[in-house]
């Protein structure tokens, strides 16, 4: 007879770095899985190649900001942050909440915000501060 094993969602909590995410996790516990962005995971895009096709036409594409349209930015998942982005995604699939943990500055609210986009989290996502911790 075969046992089954029951999948308990766990929340994920998202960091900047690998150093940060080991010291959190031993302090949160089993119910929590700490991962780390690796820093951004989107930029403008570097060249042409890496605009994605729809907005290849336009006259704006090259730049990645969007002049005609409220100077919108064209976000691209990095080359570097693809992997990390795959395997926050697939982590974020079997969790039941999402937290930001990303650090307090204008570059961690940055982080942050291009977490919440590209992953479009279907769980609750709340906003965690850790202080002192490295």
């Amino acid at each position: 007879m075969r046992e089954l094993i029951a999948v308990v969602p766990k929340s994920l909590v998202i960091v900047e770095s690998p150093a940060k995410a080991k010291t959190i996790e031993r302090y949160l516990g089993s119910d929590y899985v700490v991962e780390a962005s690796v820093g951004h995971i989107r930029d403008l895009p570097a060249k042409a190649t890496e605009v994605p096709a729809v907005y290849k036409g336009e006259p704006w594409a090259n730049l990645g900001i969007d002049v005609d349209n409220d100077f919108k930015a064209l976000y691209v998942v990095t080359e570097r942050a693809k992997k990390q982005v795959t395997k926050l995604k697939k982590l974020l699939k079997n969790s039941d909440a999402l937290y930001l943990a990303t650090d307090e500055d204008r570059e961690g609210e940055a982080i942050a915000w291009h977490l919440l986009e590209v992953l479009n989290p279907q769980v609750p996502v709340h906003r965690m501060v850790f202080h002192e911790i490295t």
